[in-house]
């Protein structure tokens, strides 16, 4: 009761201005109350009878489609054809590359080959393992060297002949 005696005796404040608030606040209850009821709607089928219709041809637009699709697919096909050539010239550097790569690799191989071969038959060195395995140089007389010549069409047999023991 107190609550309602402060605000029928608030002062400064005029009676029509309490009753426009008041009114302003019912306004704005109601709008909230209508905002949680959602209104029905309602749809209605509209039926037509299509089966009367006949498509009527347009040769100007089947000529334009047709024009279209044969500039479409030789457009297609010239995007085809360059990037095919695109992927084989890609392909083929590779290959170049490969090939350049597989050559500098024989190269190589072939030049150690080479400076093995003549580290292998340096004279000194077979010189060297020739003292080392028991072998001399040969004595006057023990190369025979045989100026005869067999015939061409003899056949011919091979020989081993010992040398004889060196006298002491």
């Amino acid at each position: 009761m107190a609550a309602c005696a402060t605000t029928y005796f608030e002062t400064g404040r005029a009676w029509s201005a309490r009753i426009n608030e008041h009114n302003a606040a019912m306004m704005a209850e109601q709008a909230q109350r209508r905002r949680r009821v959602r209104t029905p709607e309602f749809y209605f089928a509209k039926h037509f009878d299509n089966t009367r219709l006949v498509k009527a041809s347009d040769p100007v637009r089947v000529r334009e489609m047709r024009v279209f699709s044969a500039a479409v697919a030789v457009l297609f096909s010239l995007v085809m054809i360059y990037g095919l050539q695109h992927f084989y010239a890609i392909e083929s550097s590779y290959s170049v590359e490969s090939g350049k790569q597989t050559l500098d690799q024989l190269r190589e191989e072939n030049r150690q080959l080479r400076l093995n071969e003549a580290e292998l038959t340096q004279p000194g060195r077979i010189d060297q393992i020739a003292r080392q395995l028991g072998l001399a140089e040969p004595q006057p007389g023990q190369v025979v060297y045989s100026d005869a010549r067999p015939a061409s069409g003899a056949p011919t047999l091979a020989q081993v002949n010992s040398p004889a023991p060196p006298a002491q």
